[in-house]
């Protein structure tokens, strides 16, 4: 992890580089900074991962939690270029131990089906004791 630097404040050019990270991503690509600046506002833990010898954002990761009995993982992205170099597992890794995060009861996230096994070697499972998903869509005025 030294060529990496964690952040959990974000500069102007790190805000226009996460917004460029979430363009990259099929659930993320219709986000304005705006937006993006108010869903880090008011998330519980947010993280960046730089490219310390380039400066750039590589990664990124967030959380909203009530650091008691619910945490929720949310947007876990890596730069293209970067993934499969363990950029995930570091975002990860960091989130849960973050004081936020860390004795928190239960520890959420939802993902595709194809991420379920690299999931799964965090101690995340899909058992969730019939509990199902719900969901209501509120239309976002762009």
């Amino acid at each position: 992890m030294e060529n990496y630097i964690v952040v959990e404040k974000f500069n102007e050019i790190q805000l226009e580089e996460l917004h460029s990270l979430f363009k990259n991503e099929w659930w993320t690509q219709k986000r304005s900074l705006p937006e993006i600046r108010k869903l880090i506002d008011n998330s519980s833990v947010v993280l960046g991962l730089i490219n310390s010898k380039t400066g750039e954002l590589i990664g990124f990761a967030r959380v909203i939690s009530d650091t008691l009995y619910r945490a929720f993982i949310f947007d876990v992205i890596a730069k293209e270029d970067y993934r499969n170099n363990g950029i995930g597992t570091m975002l990860l890794n960091r989130i849960l131990e973050h004081p936020q995060v860390k004795d928190v009861e239960r520890v959420e996230l939802y993902c595709p089906d194809r991420l379920v096994p690299y999931y799964e070697k965090f101690g995340f499972s899909s058992d969730v004791n019939g509990s199902k998903l719900m969901r209501i869509s509120n239309n976002i005025i762009r």
